[in-house]
């Protein structure tokens, strides 16, 4: 059987391999583990959406929301069926400039929340960072496993989108000191970028 490239699979035990069951083993697993962090990551939003009190922060994590489901059920059709999804891949296109401040100021020492009402912003959205660093290295694990040609390029299509996410989140967090950026001196930083050199 030809699948939607005019390529035949074989199964080298039971003969052809048709476009639905055009998965290996570790495919299998490793797709089944992003599908399902990717329910966990929305299932976050969800639940912590609630604690939100910063206009701001609704609006990423809503719009974030909305596109990770279209992503969600984008990705799910193409692993069920084998074949090109109904609705392409997206891309992702975050609201936030991308204006970081760098530098440490003082802040106070983390510790463990004494009760609920320590729920705050700095607290969801390191959640939310957290959560989408851990789903763009399980979508890049499961897209280098792949052997279904459709769910690899859908995987391979949603990293950079989980990566904007995440730095969209890791900007608003800048922004309010939540997530300082230290830096090196200039010099150690000349130092290090001229550390290479182009080849011909």
């Amino acid at each position: 059987m030809e699948n939607q490239n005019g390529q035949t699979h074989t199964n080298l035990q039971t003969g052809t391999v048709t476009p639905q069951m055009n998965h290996g083993g570790h495919e299998m697993l490793d797709v089944k583990d992003a599908i399902g962090g990717t329910i966990d990551t929305l299932n976050q939003y969800m639940v912590l959406r609630p604690n939100v009190k910063c206009q701001e922060l609704q609006r990423i994590m809503d719009h974030q929301h909305q596109f990770m489901l279209d992503e969600y059920n984008t990705t799910v059709e193409s692993f069920q069926s084998g074949q090109d999804p109904s609705n392409p891949t997206q891309t992702y296109n975050m609201q936030e400039n991308n204006d970081f401040v760098f530098g440490l100021k003082p802040s106070n020492p983390l510790k463990p929340m004494q009760n609920a009402s320590e729920i705050s912003e700095e607290w969801i959205s390191s959640r939310l960072l957290g959560s989408l660093k851990a789903g763009a290295s399980m979508k890049t694990v499961a897209s280098l496993e792949s052997t279904n040609p459709v769910v690899r390029r859908v995987l391979a299509d949603s990293v950079p989108n989980w990566i904007e996410m995440a730095y969209e989140i890791s900007i608003y967090q800048n922004k309010r000191g939540f997530y300082q950026v230290p830096q090196f001196t200039e010099q150690d930083m000349q130092q290090m970028l001229n550390s290479f050199s182009t080849t011909k």
